[in-house]
């Protein structure tokens, strides 16, 4: 058995460097320039929605924030801020 598993590897190692460098083809040059270019604005789209709503979390929470500190009652707001307030 060792045989064979040696011969296998030597024959899988000489096939792939016998292939020059300019025969061995990359994703891109397999895929075309059509292709490669949707997917490059596909995924353009894609971060352009992902800030979008990124930026609509954070001004939601922004709003969200507002409205707890609009709606606290005297007690918490006591209790936040004490004496720490200025007198007119």
């Amino acid at each position: 058995m060792g045989k064979k598993r040696k011969q296998q590897q030597r024959v899988d190692s000489s096939i792939t460097a016998s292939l020059p460098k300019q025969e061995a083809m990359t994703l891109a040059d397999q895929l075309g320039g059509d292709v490669l270019a949707k997917l490059k604005v596909a995924k353009q789209d894609l971060t352009v929605k992902e800030q979008a709503a990124e930026e609509e979390r954070q001004a939601k929470l922004a709003f969200e924030r507002k409205q707890r500190e609009k709606n606290k009652s005297f007690e918490e707001l006591l209790n936040e801020y004490g004496d720490k307030g200025s007198k007119f």
